[in-house]
């Protein structure tokens, strides 16, 4: 078996709008994770799917949207 590395992504804070660089694992299939902003400390929902020809789609958002 092979231990993939995580993907570094950069994103945006949906919060501070700061540029931030997350490693996500997309080895691990969709999933949905919480992550504080290393800036301003609030929760990002973190979405991870595929898209229709499978490869790995993050989205980011608020904790109150």
């Amino acid at each position: 078996m092979t231990m993939q590395e995580p993907d570094e992504i950069m994103i945006d804070c949906p919060y501070c709008g700061e540029p931030l660089d997350v490693r996500v694992d997309t080895s691990a299939g969709p999933q949905r994770y919480y992550e504080d902003c290393s800036v301003c400390c609030r929760p990002i929902l973190f979405i991870l799917s595929e898209d229709a020809a499978g490869e790995p789609v993050l989205d980011v958002k608020r904790d109150d949207e």
